[in-house]
């Protein structure tokens, strides 16, 4: 097994979080990835065991960005920027979009005799009496078994994705101040709460880096410039 592709084709999901993604607080899922090791393809005993992986995907609070904010990110190709300058023309340069943001904390690995999808079973078994909901286990192939982990990932949000973006069209944090170029309302709150940190000496050149990914300095810049008639910042 040396294809990643062929990998995904044999993974599945044996128990899928009963939860979204929250949409205004950080998500924990405690993940149990269960494999055939590697090494079994080399032992003439063909002994049955299992490779069990335990860890916890954190996902960040959703947030709300444009095609002009996104072009502004360093570190994509320029392909990628192609891409997005696509988006833009088609659907506006400050369209709302929501991004999500994931860390993996690997725990554990440990061996256990058995086949996966049996431990698999078991596993999801006890997390069900235990009730908990933010779980998911996976049974996926030894090599790639971070590659299982992404696929629920993508699967998960795609999951989400509605419910979160309901919610934050319901708090109405995707409305568009049309006096402010059409920027979602989620953003000028964002730029709302550094202004407010540069008061309290905060720093201006991040506020001023930060208006220029949005693509709206000239809406602030009569109040941007007032910060430094304050001489504690000049």
């Amino acid at each position: 097994m040396n294809d990643w592709r062929n990998a995904i084709e044999q993974t599945y999901v044996v128990k899928f979080p009963q939860q979204h993604l929250a949409t205004f607080g950080i998500t924990r899922v405690e993940y149990f990835i269960v494999t055939e090791p590697l090494y079994l393809e080399f032992d003439s005993n063909k002994k049955i065991e299992s490779v069990v992986r335990t860890g916890l995907v954190k996902s960040a609070q959703p947030v709300i960005i444009t095609p002009t904010y996104a072009m502004n990110n360093l570190g994509f190709s320029e392909s990628a920027h192609e891409y997005m300058k696509d988006v833009s023309t088609k659907y506006g340069p400050n369209s709302p979009g929501i991004v999500y943001e994931y860390t993996n904390e690997h725990k554990n690995l440990e061996i256990i005799g058995g086949h996966p999808s049996d431990i698999a079973n078991n596993i999801r078994k006890d997390l069900d009496n235990k009730k908990n909901n933010l779980s998911v286990v996976i049974v996926g192939i030894d090599e790639f078994w971070d590659v299982a982990l992404l696929k629920f990932i993508y699967e998960y949000t795609a999951a989400s994705l509605a419910f979160n973006s309901n919610e934050m069209k319901n708090a109405g944090l995707m409305d568009i101040r049309q006096d402010l170029g059409g920027l979602p309302v989620a953003a000028t709150n964002q730029i709302e709460e550094m202004f407010k940190s540069v008061y309290k000496g905060g720093s201006p050149e991040v506020l001023k880096h930060e208006l220029d990914k949005w693509g709206v300095y000239r809406f602030y810049e009569d109040r941007f410039l007032d910060l430094f008639k304050n001489s504690s910042l000049s």
